[in-house]
């Protein structure tokens, strides 16, 4: 808010966010794997929904090692997506139907395949040092060993032993994702200068991938603390990261109307608010991830000794937090699910009996929260997680590293032990192809496709949803509709009611003379609230789930998996 009390209006704040993982959101030409032509055929499919930016996670050239997350060459298009003239009409059609373009930064490392890494394995002059080279030590057969005990998110050592440079060089990811060197000033020049190439071509913003592992401390210590991957302690939030930051916004960032969002795992409130603003390092939000951790292990994502067990209070709580302690400069990047994250409504709510009516009451949430929200693709239908039977059905490295770890360790010895975990976990359920319809690969593609669509596509599909005004899809289209009308849904304070309920989530938004409660049974139970609860008398239902949800909630029963908007 603005000293006088009016909204520090901004669009970034007020758009609506759809991500795109374009490998399996629509194939134009029957390869099996999506492209740019057939996200351009679907934006008459996003603007009939409303949204206002689409996040395309990346589409550059890449041998994809982890699926686009390795770029070769930052102004490339992928053969498989189609060219640089696939990817203007698309930017143009976006911009036609009064929609911006997200694209994804990636540069914390590129592919072992870019031309840098392949100078730098040589020692060409003036490439020596664009990525962490480092010599090791030799065990007791004269094996060469690591530099340090680092991890890789993918599993197994960060370091990989290059024979043409004779050297180790550091990988926080997959092997074939090197990191590059941000000390260097050289590296940081040629980040600046693709970032410019790529706001001077049109698009409207970064989702900036994995931003807080840039700054590594010198000497790269090993890591101490029991949790997973060995060394995040020390190799997150890296003593320059606010330096390195603060440079690329001054050089880029501040030249454009712009919006940024940087990924950022590992990051608390009170530290988010360095990067954000103008006060801060110039960001406009983060996407943190408090809430992706309640139903994990705090040793790791990855650790099958605790997961699937969750806590509303927790939950509540962390989120309240976010809701309410960023100081003036902050704003929330709203989320529940993304590429990297199991299905919602399966992880959130209840993906077999009440999945239609707890795909509305997270739709609710999301779009009634402080911040601006991220609707991943499929969200806007209750798409659910698949089932992976055995370890060759999964995709993802991450998660195939993380079992091979895991049986290397002792810890299973079989994929079996591991499904049911792995059927919670896994990144690869976000990956399924986009459901458009009951017909041959969901729709998705006339060949075969690049990963198998989840089953039960015949029931849940895009089509049977348009054609249901009481479906999920019309339920996200009308919230996302009431979130474009209210201003207090965008810049009202936030007040959360029944903090340590464990079936009802209620929050107040206020504005001015505008109030708005939310009232949401988060349950699969029937759940009351209390008659003291209300501050003030309901005028009318903005939007609910049931048809006949209470006109005021005062004491009344709410059913399960029910939302109700109220204006009072």
């Amino acid at each position: 808010m603005n000293a006088n009390g009016t909204p520090d209006r901004q669009w970034w704040k007020e758009a609506v966010v759809y991500q795109i993982y374009p490998r399996s959101f629509n194939d134009s030409d029957g390869d099996g794997v999506g492209d740019l032509p057939g996200i351009t055929q679907k934006v008459g499919y996003l603007d009939d929904l409303g949204v206002d930016v689409v996040w395309l996670c990346p589409v550059y050239g890449s041998p994809n090692a982890d699926n686009g997350y390795d770029i070769s060459d930052y102004r490339s298009i992928a053969d498989e997506f189609g060219t640089m003239a696939d990817w203007e009409a698309l930017r143009s059609e976006l911009h036609a139907h009064d929609m911006r373009l997200l694209m994804d930064l990636v540069v914390n490392h590129t592919s072992d395949e870019h031309e840098w890494f392949q100078r730098s394995r040589r020692r060409e002059a003036g490439y020596e040092d664009y990525y962490y080279w480092r010599d090791g030590g030799v065990d007791a057969n004269g094996d060469p060993v690591p530099p340090n005990n680092w991890e890789s998110f993918m599993g197994g050592s960060a370091w990989t032993y290059d024979d043409a440079r004779e050297q180790w060089y550091l990988h926080l990811f997959d092997e074939k994702q090197p990191d590059l060197n941000w000390r260097n000033p050289d590296v940081r020049d040629e980040i600046a200068s693709l970032v410019e190439w790529w706001l001077e071509k049109g698009i409207d913003g970064f989702r900036i991938d994995a931003i807080n592992y840039i700054s590594k401390p010198e000497g790269l210590p090993d890591g101490t603390a029991d949790r997973e991957p060995k060394g995040i302690e020390v190799f997150s939030h890296g003593p320059r990261i606010h330096d390195y930051l603060r440079e690329l916004y001054e050089r880029t960032f501040a030249n454009y109307d712009v919006m940024t969002v940087a990924e950022m795992a590992d990051t608390t409130v009170e530290m988010a608010e360095n990067y954000l603003g103008e006060d801060g390092d110039g960001l406009n939000m983060i996407f943190h991830f408090e809430h992706m951790g309640v139903d994990i292990s705090p040793r790791g994502r990855f650790d099958p000794s605790e997961w699937g067990e969750w806590s509303l209070p927790e939950f509540k709580r962390i989120m309240s937090r976010w809701q309410t302690d960023l100081d003036a400069e902050g704003w929330n990047a709203t989320y529940l699910g993304n590429h990297d994250q199991p299905r919602i409504v399966s992880r959130f709510g209840d993906d077999e009996a009440y999945r239609t009516e707890s795909a509305k009451l997270l739709a609710t949430f999301l779009l009634t929260t402080r911040g601006t929200p991220f609707v991943y693709q499929g969200e806007e239908i209750g798409m659910t997680n698949d089932d992976f039977p055995e370890l060759s059905a999964l995709d993802d490295p991450m998660t195939v590293g993380a079992i091979e770890d895991l049986f290397e360790a002792g810890r299973a010895d079989s994929y079996a032990e591991l499904r049911e975990f792995v059927n919670y976990v896994s990144r690869d359920h976000a990956r399924t192809p986009m459901q458009w319809a009951d017909a041959a690969s969901a729709g998705f593609t006339t060949g075969e496709p690049w990963f198998a669509p989840n089953e039960n596509y015949p029931d849940i599909n895009v089509a049977a949803a348009r054609a249901d005004e009481e479906s999920v899809w019309h339920y996200y289209r009308r919230l996302i509709d009431l979130r474009h009308e209210e201003d207090v849904l965008v810049y009202g304070e936030y007040d959360l009611l029944l903090p340590e309920d464990e079936q009802l989530y209620v929050y107040r938004r206020a504005l001015g003379d505008e109030t708005v409660l939310v009232v949401l049974n988060w349950s699969n139970r029937p759940a009351t609230v209390d008659a003291g609860v209300v501050d003030g008398t309901p005028l009318a239902i903005l939007q609910s789930n049931y048809d006949d949800s209470p006109a005021d909630p005062a004491g009344q029963q709410f059913r399960p998996y029910e939302a109700v908007v109220y204006r009072l």
